[in-house]
């Protein structure tokens, strides 16, 4: 049997209290199956990450997909990936990045000579969506913004956290595609969500949110302020070099996933296992 997340609410129990949830993020497929980037075979690179993280011992309960799902907006293309998912037999939730709703022209061009075109986010993208286990609230938002690279945190998003942060006291996990905080690497932080202060200061006002995914950037980091864990993810396509202030790729890091394991007494344990 087939599993996917109905909408607009999902709850998900577990015999042991724990909610092992599997992010994949920037997969950056095209219509192409084949196409191959910087050396990166994308649709192989995305069937072998599932592949392997599924093939550990650890119970997955919960797939995260934090953006960029595709690199061509194609309807076909999201139907490839979401059949992928719905075979695992895991539910799943996947949210848009900047690629999803922005389509580049002159890619053979420098990018700041490349046109950018806003096109609709594709329907099965989720915004203001809620998981709750339990002891755990899982909180989705969409950070990107038809026709830009960069993001925002979008004023409807800042109510409807606030909204659902009253009224739910679980401690919670917040996944969204762009950054917030600054990766130093001046390229790269010029695309993040412009406006990030305005959901710190949402934040500050509740200590029940524990930690933030996201996606975009390509490759590892955690950090932390204001009490929350901030963890940025490899990509499954390719990775950028991280601390460089102009764009450059790293050719010696593999794609990855990572996993957060949500314990019942509040505990957080999270790493990123890389491919091969």
């Amino acid at each position: 049997m087939t599993v996917s997340l109905p909408q607009p609410h999902k709850t998900l129990v577990t015999a042991d209290g724990f909610l092992n949830v599997l992010q994949i993020t920037d997969l950056h497929l095209h219509e192409d199956p084949a196409t191959i980037i910087h050396g990166n075979h994308l649709q192989h690179n995305f069937e072998s990450v599932l592949a392997q993280a599924l093939a550990e011992a650890l119970r997955c309960d919960l797939i995260l997909v934090t953006g960029d799902l595709v690199s061509e907006v194609n309807p076909d293309i999201y139907e490839r990936i979401y059949q992928r998912l719905r075979a695992t037999g895991i539910p799943f939730a996947c949210i848009a990045g900047n690629h999803d709703v922005t389509d580049e022209t002159g890619k053979q061009l420098p990018f700041a000579q490349r046109r950018l075109i806003a096109q609709p986010a594709n329907a099965d993208l989720v915004n203001h969506y809620v998981i709750e286990s339990p002891d755990w609230q899982i909180l989705l938002i969409d950070t990107s913004v038809p026709g830009q690279v960069a993001g925002k945190i979008h004023p409807d998003s800042v109510e409807w956290l606030r909204q659902q942060l009253t009224q739910c006291d679980k401690r919670a996990l917040l996944a969204l595609h762009h950054h917030v905080l600054p990766m130093q690497s001046a390229w790269i932080d010029a695309h993040m969500a412009a406006n990030p202060a305005v959901l710190w200061d949402l934040l500050a006002d509740f200590p029940q949110v524990r930690a933030l995914v996201h996606g975009h950037t390509h490759q590892e980091q955690v950090r932390h302020k204001q009490g929350v864990t901030v963890y940025a993810t490899p990509a499954t396509s390719y990775q950028f070099l991280p601390q460089v202030d102009e764009f450059a790729y790293d050719q010696e890091a593999r794609p990855g996933y990572r996993w957060l394991q949500l314990a019942a007494n509040g505990e957080i344990k999270s790493w990123v296992q890389r491919l091969g």
